[in-house]
């Protein structure tokens, strides 16, 4: 009996933090998270081909009009007037399959979007980005920033000179092979801390994305802006799609449940919680 009594007063707990949630649900920017498009891997990180057309198709169909990350700062910063219903898509890591499934979709529908290169995999890994493939995308409406150097994890390495050579370098380097400016940074697994956050400034980047669920905001602070990831592999259809977009802050909601939940013991009942 107690533990269906512990059940019932979390489920009304549950129904009106939700309740809650989807009422002041905000309007904000969408900043979608993807990593690899294709259809071998089934791991948590990648959308098929299909799911990722299909949720391209829904935001043309929508009204939705991608920006650039300029575009994104701009309005963040100086208030400057976006396209009705803007999103900006990015890719972390410059997986190959960003050129040869993502890039085709996006060029037919003439939409932009930012890939954030781990700069020294670039034409080291079969799995890879080479600058060739980067070269040609840039010139169609496909934006470049960093993913530091090596994927390290900011927050675990001991000293600043090391995250400084992560932050700088890959700057420098994209820079070099590109012959543009790099102004954008994802950290590596979404940890910062506010010393990362102000070396970042330093190295001349102009904002920074975490992997944070949620929208962006006038205001927000410009090194820790949140974006709405779109993983999950098999599971990603495009009614999750469709509700990451609408309602972010449920599921933020409804992770930090599950997670909080199964992190104190109660597992089933983490459980019965719907994931989206």
């Amino acid at each position: 009996m107690k533990f269906l009594y512990r059940f019932i007063a979390v489920l009304l707990v549950f129904l009106a933090l939700t309740a809650y949630a989807l009422l002041s649900e905000p309007s904000g920017i969408p900043v979608l998270n993807y990593h690899q498009i294709n259809d071998k891997d089934e791991n948590a990180l990648t959308v098929s081909s299909s799911q990722f057309a299909a949720q391209m198709d829904y935001l043309k169909k929508e009204g939705y009009h991608t920006i650039t990350a300029d575009e994104l700062a701009d309005a963040l910063e100086k208030g400057t007037a976006l396209p009705e219903k803007p999103v900006l898509i990015t890719f972390d890591d410059g997986y190959v399959d960003n050129y040869t499934v993502a890039y085709p979709i996006l060029k037919e529908r003439g939409m932009h979007g930012i890939i954030f290169l781990i700069s020294d995999y670039v034409g080291r890994y079969p799995n890879y980005l080479t600058w060739p493939q980067i070269k040609e995308m840039q010139e169609n409406n496909i934006e470049f920033g960093s993913h530091t150097l090596s994927h390290a994890v900011l927050t675990e390495l001991q000293s600043e000179e090391e995250i400084e050579n992560q932050l700088k370098n890959s700057k420098l380097a994209i820079e070099w092979h590109l012959g543009r400016p790099v102004n954008f940074l994802a950290y590596p697994c979404g940890y910062i801390t506010d010393s990362i956050q102000s070396m970042v400034k330093n190295n001349g980047y102009r904002a920074a994305f975490t992997v944070d669920l949620g929208r962006t905001h006038t205001g927000d602070n410009m090194y820790e802006l949140h974006r709405v990831p779109i993983f999950g592999g098999n599971t990603h259809t495009l009614f999750r799609f469709k509700a990451r977009l609408r309602v972010p802050r449920l599921a933020a909601f409804l992770e930090n449940c599950q997670n909080k939940l199964a992190k104190n013991g109660f597992v089933s009942i983490a459980n019965l919680f719907p994931t989206i």
